[in-house]
Formats: structure tokens, C-alpha cells, sequence
């Protein structure tokens, strides 16, 4: 059997397999909620992840009735951007800014005065975020200078549960990709970026490709988790090109639309291209020697949490979708912006803000989930858009995640992206992404295609029907919101 970890944003998440990817066993535990102190920041305690991670290693043996030496490979997943710091001693310094962190714009900007934005986009394909770790970085050298000056190590949260279970500082190029300072055109770090910026290039880890093998588990874990010391731990992924793997988008045509608490249109690329205004991002696939593009929506699952816990406690998710499933299309004329957590595809924006446009006395508590679930849809064909326009081919979408789950929202994002919207037999995303990488890095297979060509099959789909005209209207009217709205974004910032 092969194991997939996936350190997700409210538990991990650990998976075993066997050699034709079937699923044996799922485990997952919670994480604590994340800490938010101000607005737009958003903070994960490191050791948390760790204690769920052994949690669910060894609540999925137990569940499988399986003993550690039965665990040929580990592949491990996380989610991306989050700036995880240790000291001399290997310990954590402070709590991790995470991917939805949106406090360093000031680094941002400084970074791109500082190095300019045609060299950021020279040395990195991308352009700087505040998403992104490097200016996360910065603000803590800009914000906390004793707990910078302490710094003697860099990782990525999925990599800082490698270093527990391996002893080995170690990433690999999907999930370095999102850093800010990784050169995505030659699968290297950019020490141009590093030197530039006076920041030590040895705080940066090892980096691997995806499904190379960068360590073994060690005698202490093998008796903490119930797994064999030595195991051999493969590079995983960030977790969306993990979940993209677990799709099987890792040849051309296929494109994936993965609805978590951020949203994600991920394809395939055979080689780089990237979008000038950096709207997506272009990233080292985890296919060896191959990349991917993306265009991310910051709050699409998280928009549905945020209503069921204010607004709706107690309900679940099935019912609020029922119950969006009574309004008619449109919403009755109301429209959701998305921006919770500012917004990156494709407006770059922080300071945008969320908020539900033309309501009325008539419309009901029905109107504003299916508006809200409307409003993530368009954003997501915003970024499907995008990526047609850099010419990649899409035939399908694939759809995943917890939002994809819904027989409501897939129906209507077929109708939205005006694409046939497919779902897999195995639904597990990241997770099992990370398992199949463990399956070709430990020999099973030649490649992470053959791996995916031999595991993963489709099994319903939905075609967009007559709604898709009418959509298509619509979403021109939530194209011109952002523009009309985005003046005053900056004014409620400084408020």
C-alpha cells in the first residue's frame, strides 16, 4: 500500500492505496480554526498540522487494519504559499502567515520597486502576490526584526511536516513554484530574487521533483505513527497540483476545476506560458519536466462556510444547496462578489471586498446561497477564460472538491463554463494525488502518467444545457461590477 498526506487549511488528511489506486482508507483530523486577528490576516500554528498529521497516520493503519511495514511510499501534499520559520534549534518561531494571509502589500510593492516587475516576472514567470511567501517574509523582517533575525530555515507547510517526519529540509518544484523567489522556466530557486532582496539563500530547503524521493521516515516517528522507519518519502506536491494529479490533468485537454475553500481552473502545459498581466499563475507541474497554469478564486467554498456560519448555523451544506436549488436562475437579478479574502485571478487585488449586489425586499434567504454560489461559478469561468486565451485546449472539466460534491453546483457550472463538467470515481483530491505520486516514485510505475492513465476513471458528467445562454449574459453584468466597485475598495481599506 502507498500513503497520501494532504495538510489542508482545516485538517489533514491521509489516505491509503493500493497498486491499481484504489482507496483503502481515509482518515481525516481537524486543525484548529485558523487565527485572525485583523482583517485579511490569517494564521496556522505549524505544530497543530504535525499533531494532526500523526493523528490521522495512525488513525487510517487502524481503520485498514494495516500494520506499518505494509506502507511502501508516502507522498505528502499541503496547502501552498504559507511561510513556516524555524531557528537554530529547529523550532518554530511563529505562527505561519498562510496562503489566504493578505497583510503585505507594503512588501509586495516594495519588491517590485526594488527588483521591478518585468525582472519579477523575468526571474519568476509570476508576478509577486500578496499570497505568496516571499513578501510574508518580509513582513516579518519589516514587522517582528527579533524573530526575523532568528530565522535559519524556510518551509512551506506540507515541507515542514516533512521535516518532522524525515528530519530532511526539503520541497519540491510545485509548491516552491508559489514562493516568489523560484525560478518556475528553469525548475530552480532564483537566487536573482534571494541576493536581490538581501534575504540568505540558506534558509531555502533541497528541491526535488514531484515524485523523487527525499527521504525516509525515521525510528522516532516509526514509533510515534506505527510506520516502518526508512520509508521512503516522496517530493508530493502543493496541493493543487497534488489534487490536479489526483484528476489525472497531467496530459493535455483536461482541465480541473477544484472547489475548496479557495477555487482553482488548473491545466496542463507541455511547455511555459504565462499570462503578461499575471492574472494566473504559471507553475512547475508534478510531472517531471512539465508545468501547469491556474487561476485561483480566494473565497469560492470559503463564501458557503462563511454564510452557514454566520448566517445559516447548524445547517449543512446539502440543505443550503437544496435550498438554493428553489430560486430561479440569476438569483432573481442578485449578484455575489466572491472577495473575502481580496482576490487574486483576476483582478490582484487585496484591498477588494466581498458583498452581495442588487438585493431587493423580494428576494429570500434561497436568492442569496444560489447568488452566492452563482458568484463563485463566474469567477471560476473568469479564470477558464484566461487560460483558453494563453491556447490551451479544453475539452472537459473535471470537477472536485467539496463544492463539486453538489449535483446543484455542477450542474450550473457546466452552464456557467458553458463545458461538459465531469467527476472520477475517486473523489479524494489532494490526497490521493499524493498517493499516486508515492506510486511512481517508488517504481511502481514509469511515469505520473501511466500512474494516472491506470488509476483514475471517469464516471458521471453533465453538459451544459439552455441556462448556458442566458449565463452567459449574466456573467458580462458581474464582469462590469468589479470596475464600477473597485475605487471605492481603497477608500474602506484606510477606514
Amino acid at each position: 500500500m502507498w500513503l497520501g498526506v494532504d495538510v489542508g487549511t482545516g485538517g489533514s488528511r491521509a489516505l491509503l492505496v493500493d497498486e491499481r489506486g484504489a482507496v483503502r482508507a481515509g482518515y481525516t483530523a481537524l486543525h484548529e480554526d485558523m487565527h485572525m486577528e485583523r482583517a485579511l490576516w490569517a494564521e496556522q500554528r505549524p505544530e497543530n498540522w504535525w499533531d494532526a498529521v500523526v493523528e490521522a497516520i495512525r488513525g487510517v493503519l487502524a481503520k485498514a487494519g494495516a500494520a506499518g511495514s505494509d506502507v511502501r511510499g508516502i507522498g505528502l501534499s499541503g496547502q501552498m504559499h504559507g511561510l513556516v520559520i524555524l531557528d537554530a534549534g529547529n523550532r518554530v518561531i511563529r505562527p505561519s502567515l498562510i496562503w489566504c494571509d493578505q497583510r503585505s502589500q507594503a512588501q509586495v510593492d516594495f519588491v517590485n520597486a526594488r527588483m521591478g516587475r518585468e525582472n519579477v516576472l523575468k526571474y519568476t514567470a509570476n508576478p509577486v502576490l500578496t499570497g505568496f511567501t516571499l513578501p510574508k517574509l518580509l513582513w516579518v523582517r519589516d514587522n517582528e526584526p527579533r524573530n526575523f533575525d532568528r530565522v535559519r530555515q524556510m518551509l512551506l507547510p506540507k515541507d515542514y511536516v516533512r521535516f518532522r517526519l524525515t528530519g530532511e529540509f526539503a520541497t519540491e518544484v510545485s509548491d516552491a513554484s508559489g514562493t516568489a523567489v523560484f525560478d518556475v522556466v528553469n525548475r530552480r530557486w532564483s537566487y536573482e530574487m534571494m541576493d536581490g532582496l538581501d534575504l540568505d539563500r540558506a534558509i531555502l530547503p533541497r528541491c526535488y521533483e514531484s515524485s523523487e524521493v527525499t527521504g525516509g521516515i525515521t525510528a522516532q516517528v516509526a514509533e510515534l505513527t506505527g510506520l516502518k522507519a526508512g520509508t521512503p518519502v516522496v517530493g508530493g506536491g502543493g496541493d493543487q497540483a497534488a489534487s490536479a494529479v489526483g484528476n489525472g490533468i497531467v496530459e493535455e485537454g483536461t482541465v480541473s476545476c477544484t472547489l475548496g475553500t479557495s477555487g482553482v481552473v488548473f491545466a496542463h502545459m507541455e511547455k511555459v506560458a504565462y499570462d503578461a498581466a499575471g492574472r494566473v499563475h504559471t507553475f512547475c507541474h508534478a510531472v517531471r519536466d512539465k508545468w501547469h497554469v491556474m487561476g485561483v478564486t480566494q473565497g469560492a467554498g470559503l463564501s458557503l462556510q462563511w454564510f452557514r456560519n454566520q448566517l445559516a448555523p447548524g445547517t449543512d451544506y446539502d440543505a443550503l444547496t437544496a435550498e438554493a436549488a428553489r430560486s430561479p436562475a440569476g438569483a432573481q437579478g442578485l449578484f455575489w462578489l466572491p472577495y473575502l479574502m481580496g482576490e487574486r485571478t483576476p483582478h490582484l487585488d487585496a484591498t477588494a471586498r466581498g458583498g452581495w449586489i442588487g438585493l431587493t425586499n423580494r428576494h429570500t434567504r434561497a436568492d442569496l446561497v444560489r447568488a452566492l454560489i452563482e458568484g463563485v461559478s463566474y469567477s471560476q469561468r473568469d479564470c477558464l477564460d484566461i487560460i483558453e486565451g494563453l491556447g490551451v485546449t479544453v475539452n472537459s472539466v473535471r470537477a472536485s472538491g467539496g463544492g463539486a460534491k453538489s449535483a446543484f453546483w455542477r450542474g450550473l457550472l457546466a452552464a456557467i463554463l458553458n463545458k461538459r463538467v465531469v467527476t472520477l470515481e475517486t473523489q479524494e483530491g489532494s490526497a490521493y494525488g499524493a498517493a499516486l505520486l508515492a506510486l511512481a516514485g517508488t517504481g511502481e510505475y514509469g511515469s505520473v502518467p501511466e500512474v494516472c492513465r491506470a488509476t483514475i476513471r471517469e464516471t458521471e458528467s453533465v453538459s451544459p444545457g439552455a441556462e448556458a445562454e442566458f449565463y452567459a449574459k449574466a456573467h458580462r453584468v458581474y464582469q462590469a461590477l468589479y470596475p464600477a466597485l473597485q475605487p471605492i475598495y481603497g477608500q474602506i481599506a484606510g477606514l
